[in-house]
């Protein structure tokens, strides 16, 4: 009972996590490619609660910020102007899953004022925007490229293991070949032969579907075994005595032996390939500007200046360790799980 409390609880922080990152135009008060270039690298927003003059105030505000013509970068807070915060508001019009056209934000101020809770970059684009649609970018190809490697491994090792003989020991001997190189190499080698010039949405598809298929090797050999163990079950001999096919053998009652192994290797696959993309977008072979990732977010840090200047840039790297720690431990609770069945 312990075990599935937890098995639970973590499915809970990442349905939280991943419906705040979905539902990012509610979360983010701005459109995630509007520039300001009157705040590059502004900082992270105050929220007051006390004004100048001691008084206490119950919703919390911001002041105005001016920049320092003689020193870029620094600013300071204009005390004789102050906008409340204020909850479900009105502003720029977004989509929900792409399909519902909303225009209410849950939080933000009247203009001109301005908030920026994780700070601009250096176009005066909202951090805390950027990095909620980032992170749609950045989760969905961890996604995907899961299921394109979940999928691939399931076919080739389902075949593997059921039909045996040269089937099994040519496709084994390409998995020791994928298992045998370094996989971010071949992932880097693999995306530079894919043109540069493309437009955001094939280039994300392009890049899940490279990072999907890199890693298929090593749960095919798990789905492998488990169908060599699978075929020799009773109930899969009887269904083979009444003239079942062994395609209808290995969907209908084999494969479906692999779902616990196969759920246990996404939860491990996906923080992976989030950081695959990450990494790929860092280095600019993955989504590219204007398109948010949390990689080509990153990017900027490769400027010394802003590295040293600019702590705030740095937040979307902060952002991976939530979620890599909640897939790790839903990966924990899945292991000690299936432990529990096979005993």
């Amino acid at each position: 009972m312990k075990h599935i409390n937890k098995f639970f609880l973590w499915i809970i922080v990442l349905v939280l996590l991943h419906l705040i990152v979905f539902c990012a135009g509610f979360f983010g008060p701005y459109d995630y490619t509007a520039q300001d270039r009157g705040y590059p690298y502004a900082p992270p927003t105050h929220l007051h609660f006390i004004d100048g003059n001691g008084e206490w105030h119950l919703r919390p505000f911001v002041y105005a910020l001016d920049t320092d013509e003689t020193n870029f970068g620094n600013y300071r807070e204009r005390k004789d102007r102050r906008y409340p915060l204020g909850f479900l508001v009105d502003g720029r019009a977004y989509r929900i899953a792409g399909i519902f056209s909303c225009h209410t934000h849950l939080f933000g101020v009247t203009a001109p004022g301005r908030i920026f809770l994780f700070g601009t970059d250096g176009y005066g684009r909202d951090q805390f925007t950027r990095l909620l649609y980032g992170g749609q970018i950045s989760l969905v190809a961890g996604l995907l490229a899961t299921m394109i490697c979940l999928l691939t491994a399931m076919l080739l090792g389902g075949i593997s293991g059921y039909c045996g003989g040269w089937q099994d020991a040519v496709l084994m001997r390409l998995a020791e070949v994928f298992l045998a190189l370094p996989w971010y190499y071949l992932l880097f080698a693999a995306r530079a032969c894919l043109p540069l010039a493309l437009s955001p949405n094939l280039t994300f598809l392009l890049v899940v579907m490279v990072i999907g298929l890199v890693g298929w090797a090593r749960p095919a050999r798990l789905v492998r075994g488990v169908v060599l163990s699978g075929k020799e079950r009773n109930f899969v001999h009887a269904a083979r005595g009444f003239g079942a096919s062994p395609w209808y053998l290995l969907w209908r009652h084999i494969l479906p032996q692999t779902f616990d192994v196969l759920l246990t290797q996404a939860s491990i696959l996906v923080p992976q390939y989030i950081l695959a993309e990450v990494t790929l977008s860092f280095l600019g072979l993955g989504v590219a500007e204007p398109t948010a990732s949390w990689g080509n977010m990153l990017g900027a840090l490769q400027q010394y200046h802003v590295l040293v200047s600019y702590w705030w840039m740095a937040l979307p790297a902060f952002m991976l360790i939530p979620v890599f720690f909640c897939y790790y431990l839903l990966s924990g609770e899945l292991r000690k799980r299936l432990q529990v069945m096979v005993i």
